[in-house]
């Protein structure tokens, strides 16, 4: 039996949280204040502590050091209702095991609880306390899914594997990715983005792992490819879904062995650097149609992480329009006033383009405005977004019929009683997609997961019983 300490204000979560980690056999103790929490951690050994950030009096982040010196190596769990990459980051760099966002699923945060207490130890891949702060960076938002990505920035960024973003374009790919390298180990060395597509092809072996002189026409002289160049730094290969397959398997060796070979020179060089790529192509279908290499996908994506769309998170819309107004318009602040219709509007958009379209609106509002208030009328008409056969895709009704002719041949006899109807074989085949799609979104919480698809949670759990995804 191991021992929990709940330091949380809200009594509903101590004693809901409390009664179910009783249930699996621990032994809890909550407390209202991080004072309250210390004092109880004076007097008892505890094997883990669940800490939320929001407190009366010292907060839950201020009170980590105290906290260290009171349950030792005890992994220390953070809990927040007002989750940002700032507090994410300060959490595991105080030396915390995990972080969780309210409202959590009490089967997802008591799994985080067993993993703190099987492991034994607390904050691995933290840096110290005299760290310098890291940089801000222009990540925004406080919405239930940005929350999710502000930890898995956090939770990686300590480390040292590749890591996959992956998002539509206009996402914010290249910001997560500098996010990651600027609350790193690396944070003061080179940040280098490589667009990869904007390379022509005949030079993307000599851009990226240099030459010799005299092993094309032209080269004049030897020349450092640019992995090299950024010598204990960060590469972010952009674009990854557009690099040729034959350039492919030379950029596996330089992210699998951390060397490159410059064109024309036998000898491979060593290179220093963190790999990150970004795409916004479904990679899964190049790998498919034999356009992308599954090993390559497979040791890129060690940590893969995807940028939700704005459509996903429109409660997000009037803080990054805040944001950009200020950008434009300086003297005008953070606090920058938004009329009640101008802000339907933009809520009302699809925003097919994402954060850079609401960037460019808002910076055209802006110099409408000139200075006065922003009317919807300021606001440039909204796009649409491009359609599943616009994308390329044979489209959504074209593939439902092409599915259903299918399943009718393949229907056995109606008068079978045990046989699946139609209607079951199609959301068997829809249904599964659809659900891991929502809960890889949902970073596995089922209680955001079933609020999102507008179910109850308990509906959710047979449903992923039925399809063997529990």
């Amino acid at each position: 039996m191991s021992r929990v300490l709940i330091v949380d204000d809200e009594a509903s979560i101590c004693w809901a949280f409390g009664e179910f980690l009783g249930d699996l056999g621990h032994d809890v103790a909550v407390a209202s204040s991080a004072e309250e929490g210390l004092d109880a951690a004076r007097d008892n050994p505890f094997d883990a502590v669940v800490l939320d950030v929001r407190l009366p009096g010292m907060d839950g982040l201020s009170a980590m050091p105290a906290f260290r010196e009171r349950v030792g190596d005890a992994p220390i769990i953070i809990v927040t209702a007002f989750g940002s990459l700032d507090t994410a980051v300060r959490a595991m760099e105080a030396g915390a095991f995990d972080y969780l966002v309210k409202p959590f699923d009490l089967d997802e945060a008591g799994a985080v609880v067993r993993r703190a207490l099987e492991s034994g130890e607390a904050g691995r891949g933290t840096r110290s306390k005299d760290a310098a702060e890291p940089a801000r960076m222009r990540l925004v938002g406080s919405s239930a899914p940005m929350q999710a990505l502000f930890k898995q920035i956090a939770l990686v960024a300590a480390t040292d594997v590749p890591v996959l973003i992956t998002g539509e374009s206009g996402t914010g790919k290249e910001l997560v990715a500098r996010a990651i390298h600027q609350n790193g180990p690396r944070r003061p060395r080179t940040f280098l983005p490589v667009c990869l597509a904007a390379l022509a092809p005949g030079l993307v072996e000599g851009e990226l792992f240099g030459h010799m002189r005299g092993s094309f026409t032209g080269a004049s002289q030897d020349r450092k490819g640019l992995l090299e160049l950024a010598a204990g730094g960060t590469v972010l290969l952009d674009e990854i879904g557009d690099v040729p397959l034959g350039m492919q398997v030379k950029l596996l060796r330089a992210i699998e062995h951390r060397e490159v070979t410059p064109v024309g020179d036998a000898r491979p060089r060593g290179i220093d650097v963190r790999f990150l790529a970004a795409t916004n192509r479904p990679l899964h279908r190049l790998m498919a149609d034999g356009q992308f290499r599954e090993d390559l996908f497979f040791r890129l994506s060690v940590f893969p992480i995807h940028i939700p769309p704005l459509r996903d998170r429109l409660e997000d819309v009037p803080e990054l329009a805040r944001f950009f107004i200020a950008q434009a318009d300086p003297a005008r602040g953070r606090d920058a006033d938004l009329r009640d219709d101008t802000l339907a509007e933009l809520r009302r958009r699809p925003w097919a383009g994402n954060v850079r379209e609401l960037r460019n609106a808002i910076e055209r509002a802006v110099i409408l405005a000139r200075g006065g208030p922003i009317l919807p009328e300021h606001l440039p008409p909204a796009v649409a977004p491009l359609g599943p056969d616009s994308a390329g895709g044979e489209g959504l009704d074209a593939t439902i019929v092409r599915w259903t002719e299918a399943a009718l041949k393949a229907l056995p006899d109606p008068d079978d009683e045990n046989a699946d109807s139609l209607y079951d074989r199609f959301l068997a085949q829809v249904e599964p997609p659809m659900l891991r799609a929502i809960l890889r979104r949902e970073s596995g919480n089922k209680a955001l997961a079933a609020q999102r698809i507008g179910i109850h949670r308990s509906t959710l759990r047979q449903k992923l019983r039925r399809y063997g995804m529990d």
